[in-house]
């Protein structure tokens, strides 16, 4: 399974996402730091749970980052969050 496939399943596991997008931009950091070849080492992630509710920037990171655990964080070099909360 691929990176980007295993964050988007443990994501999916933790908060039951209404909208949840996982972008492998790796390419677009060719030549700068934590670049591996074959990409897989900057994701972006954008989604909308209700669990971010009520929750703080700070807090909807940190929540994030233990669901993806530490084992898959420690392969990752930058992890971009776009986190919210359903209106």
């Amino acid at each position: 399974m691929t990176r980007q496939a295993e964050i988007r399943r443990r994501l999916e596991a933790a908060f039951t996402p209404e909208a949840l997008e996982v972008l492998d931009e790796s390419e677009q950091h060719r030549g700068h730091a934590g670049f591996q070849d074959g990409g897989e080492s900057h994701f972006r992630v954008r989604m909308r749970a209700a669990a971010m509710a009520g929750q703080s920037r700070i807090a909807r990171h940190r929540a994030v980052h233990s669901a993806i655990g530490p084992d898959l964080m420690g392969q990752i070099h930058a992890l971009a969050l776009e986190l919210e909360a359903p209106a």
